[in-house]
């Protein structure tokens, strides 16, 4: 697993914005939390290294590993490194466990947002793989937007936001993903992702992301 995740250094964020693709993906709107939600949210993105699953069962494991085999062969086009892919890969798991969310949803979301680029940067300015608008950093971070670039502090934003979305839909997710990109009520979105999800499920289903004991730290 990453371990924690380093302060990102004095300037960071402007030398990469101006580097950057370009990402196409909408953005979230800024809204009023409660001050409880806010507490919520922000004890959900504490900045502690995440521990390396526990698993029920020596086939529980075996899943997993093969779960992470078959999705780093589909993920190399994309990332050409092993141990990059893997690292990716293994935190991805982790965070969207975490967050309650399916595994292959979030790598659907993150195709769709970012194409897998670690660096994108949204005409709204929305930063990185999950393409996280720099305001959520200040209400529910440190402020450093700059962190946002940073592999496991852009997939736990990534997460705990979307989960955020899906508790105010009431487990919609149709309107939690229109509501991640800032297109609520539209289609076009949801659908591109609801496909690119279906296209990380297909193959062996025995290498599906299995359950594994992760501590859950959802916003009430």
């Amino acid at each position: 697993m990453a371990g924690p995740i380093a302060r990102a250094r004095a300037g960071v964020g402007i030398g990469l914005i101006i580097a950057v693709q370009i990402a196409q993906a909408g953005a979230q709107v800024e809204e009023p939390l409660a001050n409880s939600v806010r507490s919520a949210l922000s004890a959900a993105v504490l900045d502690a290294a995440p521990p390396r699953p526990s698993f029920d069962s020596i086939e529980d494991r075996l899943q997993y590993l093969r779960w992470l085999g078959e999705m780093s062969q589909r993920l190399k086009r994309r990332k050409s490194e092993h141990a990059t892919r893997v690292e990716f890969l293994e935190a991805l798991w982790y965070e969207s466990r975490r967050a309650g969310l399916e595994p292959e949803l979030v790598l659907g979301l993150i195709q769709v947002e970012s194409g897998f680029r670690k660096y994108a940067v949204s005409r709204a300015g929305a930063i990185g793989y999950m393409q996280v608008m720099p305001f959520w950093s200040r209400l529910i971070g440190d402020g450093d937007a700059a962190r946002l670039f940073h592999m496991q502090a852009n997939l736990r934003f990534g997460c705990v936001i979307l989960r955020h979305y899906l508790d105010m839909e009431r487990g919609d997710l149709f309107l939690a993903l229109g509501r991640y990109n800032g297109s609520r009520g539209r289609a076009e979105y949801p659908e591109a992702v609801f496909a690119a999800r279906r296209l990380w499920l297909r193959g062996d289903r025995s290498a599906s992301a299995p359950a594994a004991s992760v501590p859950a730290r959802r916003p009430d």
